[in-house]
Protein backbone atom coordinates (compact mmCIF):
# COMPACT_ATOMS: atom_id res chain seq x y z
CA UNK A 1 0.00 0.00 0.00
CA UNK A 2 2.69 2.20 1.03
CA UNK A 3 4.78 1.37 -2.39
CA UNK A 4 0.87 2.69 -4.51
CA UNK A 5 1.66 6.20 -2.53
CA UNK A 6 4.84 7.07 -3.09
CA UNK A 7 4.77 5.76 -6.67
CA UNK A 8 1.81 8.20 -6.94
CA UNK A 9 3.80 10.92 -5.43
CA UNK A 10 6.68 10.76 -7.70
CA UNK A 11 4.01 11.06 -10.87
CA UNK A 12 3.47 14.63 -9.56
CA UNK A 13 5.37 17.06 -11.21
CA UNK A 14 7.07 19.76 -8.29
CA UNK A 15 6.90 22.17 -11.48
CA UNK A 16 5.68 23.40 -14.69
CA UNK A 17 7.26 21.27 -17.33
CA UNK A 18 6.75 24.29 -19.55
CA UNK A 19 7.97 27.50 -17.77
CA UNK A 20 9.34 25.83 -14.46
CA UNK A 21 7.08 27.82 -12.02
CA UNK A 22 7.23 26.08 -8.65
CA UNK A 23 3.19 24.44 -7.95
CA UNK A 24 2.09 24.73 -4.76
CA UNK A 25 1.40 22.10 -2.32
CA UNK A 26 -2.12 22.70 -2.99
CA UNK A 27 -1.99 22.57 -6.54
CA UNK A 28 0.05 19.21 -6.18
CA UNK A 29 -3.11 18.25 -4.45
CA UNK A 30 -5.52 19.09 -7.11
CA UNK A 31 -3.04 17.66 -9.63
CA UNK A 32 -2.74 14.15 -8.69
CA UNK A 33 -6.88 14.41 -7.63
CA UNK A 34 -8.25 16.28 -11.13
CA UNK A 35 -4.86 14.79 -13.28
CA UNK A 36 -5.05 18.16 -15.08
CA UNK A 37 -4.49 22.10 -13.88
CA UNK A 38 -3.47 25.08 -15.62
CA UNK A 39 -0.27 26.78 -14.59
CA UNK A 40 -0.64 30.19 -12.90
CA UNK A 41 2.58 31.59 -14.59
CA UNK A 42 2.33 30.45 -18.08
CA UNK A 43 -1.52 29.28 -18.43
CA UNK A 44 0.41 25.94 -20.03
CA UNK A 45 -1.94 23.28 -18.97
CA UNK A 46 -0.60 20.64 -17.10
CA UNK A 47 -2.68 17.03 -17.73
CA UNK A 48 -1.24 13.41 -16.15
CA UNK A 49 -2.00 10.31 -18.05
CA UNK A 50 -3.79 8.21 -16.70
CA UNK A 51 -3.36 4.18 -17.21
CA UNK A 52 -6.11 2.06 -17.18
CA UNK A 53 -5.92 -0.67 -14.43
CA UNK A 54 -5.51 -3.88 -15.37
CA UNK A 55 -6.23 -5.39 -12.11
CA UNK A 56 -9.91 -6.86 -11.57
CA UNK A 57 -12.06 -5.92 -8.97
CA UNK A 58 -13.95 -8.43 -7.06
CA UNK A 59 -17.63 -7.26 -8.46
CA UNK A 60 -16.09 -8.60 -12.16
CA UNK A 61 -14.45 -12.07 -10.94
CA UNK A 62 -17.15 -13.24 -9.00
CA UNK A 63 -19.77 -12.42 -12.52
CA UNK A 64 -17.19 -14.48 -14.58
CA UNK A 65 -17.43 -17.43 -11.86
CA UNK A 66 -21.17 -16.50 -12.15
CA UNK A 67 -21.36 -17.14 -15.71
CA UNK A 68 -19.73 -20.65 -16.14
Amino acid sequence: MEEDIKSNREEIPSACPHCGNKLSPWQQVLLATDRAIVCRSCWYRIILDVMPSTKKTDSEKSKKKGSN
